[in-house]
């Protein structure tokens, strides 16, 4: 198995173990969150899920972590909260990604990726 299939194996994996958590299972996406995400394009909700990531989780020290993800008004902020990747504790429980240290590109883009496939899973309605 290539890096590539290892990491969506990982990801779906997290996505499994996550769904069956009462709290992360109860974030869906609702109509006016789908609607601004075709109107949008999944690429400009990529650049933007990027922007977020990058501004608000990825300082080594953030002063408010636990409190700096909204849970409404964007779809990336409800994606953040079902995936737990809004904020550092919960990269560190769920995604093994360490709390005190500037996130890495890898790290950058492994986030938006596990978001991005939350939000494709839910535009589909499964």
């Amino acid at each position: 198995m290539n890096n590539k299939n290892k990491l969506i194996e990982q990801i779906n994996n997290t996505l499994t173990a996550l769904s069956k958590s009462k709290f992360r299972n109860s974030f869906h996406l609702k109509q006016k969150e789908k609607d601004y995400i075709i109107s949008k394009t999944g690429k400009v909700i990529k650049e933007q899920a990027y922007k977020i990531v990058i501004e608000r989780l990825s300082p080594k020290n953030i002063e408010n972590d636990g409190r700096q993800t909204p849970m409404k008004n964007h779809p990336v902020f409800i994606a953040q909260h079902a995936t737990a990747t809004c904020c550092r504790k919960c990269l560190s429980k769920w995604h093994r990604i360490a709390e005190d240290k500037v996130l890495t590109r890898d790290e950058i883009d492994y986030i938006v990726r596990v978001i991005m496939t939350w939000i494709k899973i839910e535009m589909k309605g499964e």
